[in-house]
């Protein structure tokens, strides 16, 4: 039994550094911590409590998880600091040698960040205090569906990662695939909706091998969130190519709330590339997969990610594979440098990369993303679309997304609170000032 007394009228700040799935688990702990009689302190309070959730994809992710723990420490003096996350698991014994650290809780223990936050407050520990399990005994799923301060929920369905691609650290950060049971992800749905929840994204480590835990497939979940009442739309955060089988975009095409739009990792549009991250797919089936979604739904909005200046990424490499994202109909490409991590498997390869070539690669890449995102965008221009649109401050314009990802923009004198989390029909105008949205009106 936890005695809650030690909570009641304390502040508490959250910070989020990495992927939606890190930014669902805050969402949910800071409901925890709410639950116990803790509020959020308002900007400019010293919290009483801080929470870190960090990322370690890279070693810039690195970087910018000691930077936001330093300033916390720093913003909050006498604050209890706690530190979970990636960064958390894979480095405890550094993060919790930073001077006012209180607390580092790895991937199989953040489940009872309450309980362990219980134990350490007050406590006689000096400096950082750690609890983190190996890799091979992560076994806990951290159940999760939030919205943040957004109108989408966040729906986590998945956690870790059997792949081991040479160059990610995800796995040892993680753990093993594991995920729950397809009844109580529906409940959480159902509670989503009951708090006025109309669209909710499906988020995880590597979402498509869902079953691994339970002897179901990703499809049979689909299936069974298809059958809430009440949701108007879902979205599928990221699945990899191999695990897009040619039955789910079958089922996506015919569901009642799925969405025309997909995110799938690519990372390398060279063969041999892809060969020494062993990825688990060559391009052909990736072309396949775009092809197939594309013939099926010529609305899509397809997202794909892609890392440059990987170790044997030689310049024709990469020419091949800027040639296969140029020639695919996708729309929007998410560029990541390549970054060394210690202890991959990639370190082996022959072949670096400059970082002046990997900016270079990067800028080629991501001009080719604003040209295909750009001409996405301009086909709809003059047409019809359904929004759900999103709270905007007094004054300021109103966003929000079409059922294919397109983003909009109401003007301020058309906003107003009751538009809100609302699902309403416009017709699309020009780009804006900055061609990010395309301007709306109400119809």
């Amino acid at each position: 039994m936890i005695d809650s007394s030690v909570f009641q009228n304390k502040t508490a700040k959250y910070v989020t550094l990495g992927c939606k799935l890190n930014f669902s688990e805050t969402s949910t702990f800071a409901r925890m911590l709410q639950d116990m009689g803790v509020r959020e302190a308002i900007k400019g309070e010293k919290a009483d409590i801080c929470l870190i959730n960090t990322c370690s994809v890279t070693e810039v992710a690195d970087h910018k998880c000691r930077q936001a723990i330093n300033r916390l420490v720093r913003e909050n003096p006498g604050s209890f600091v706690v530190v979970t996350g990636c960064y958390a698991q894979l480095g405890a014994d550094k993060v919790a040698q930073i001077p006012g650290v209180s607390l580092v809780l790895g991937s199989n223990e953040k489940a009872n960040l309450i309980q362990f936050l219980a134990e350490e407050w007050g406590s006689e520990n000096k400096g950082g205090v750690y609890h983190v399990e190996k890799t091979k005994d992560i076994v806990t799923f951290s159940p999760s569906c939030s919205r943040g301060n957004r109108t989408r929920y966040f729906l986590k369905v998945q956690d870790g990662c059997d792949y081991f691609c040479t160059y990610c650290t995800i796995p040892y950060a993680r753990g093993f695939s594991r995920n729950p049971s397809i009844d109580s992800l529906v409940k959480q749905v159902e509670q989503a909706v009951g708090e006025g929840g109309k669209e909710i994204v499906l988020t995880g480590v590597n979402i498509g091998d869902f079953g691994r835990s339970t002897g179901d497939s990703f499809l049979d979940l689909l299936k069974a969130l298809d059958d809430v009442k009440g949701v108007k739309r879902y979205r599928i955060s990221s699945i990899e190519p191999n695990l897009l089988t040619d039955e789910i975009i079958d089922f996506c095409v015919n569901s009642k709330c799925f969405m025309p739009h997909f995110h799938i990792p690519l990372q390398s549009g060279s063969d041999e590339v892809l060969r020494l991250m062993h990825r688990r797919y060559d391009t052909a089936l990736f072309a396949h997969k775009i092809n197939l979604i594309k013939e099926a739904m010529p609305d899509a909005f397809i997202g794909v990610d892609v890392m440059v200046g990987t170790r044997g990424e030689t310049p024709e490499r990469f020419e091949e594979c800027y040639r296969l994202l140029e020639e695919l109909d996708v729309t929007q490409l998410h560029v990541f440098p390549y970054s060394e991590r210690p202890g991959t498997a990639a370190l082996r390869i022959q072949h670096v990369v400059s970082d002046m070539d990997k900016k270079v690669r990067s800028r080629k890449l991501l001009e080719l993303s604003d040209k295909k995102t750009h001409s996405f965008y301009e086909k709809y221009i003059g047409s019809e679309a359904e929004v759900l649109l999103e709270k905007a401050a007094k004054g300021k314009f109103m966003h929000g997304f079409t059922r294919n990802y397109i983003r909009v923009e109401l003007p301020p004198k058309l906003a107003c609170d009751e538009l809100d989390n609302q699902l309403v029909s416009v017709k699309l105008g020009e780009f804006n000032h900055d061609g990010s949205a395309l301007r709306c009106e109400l119809l």
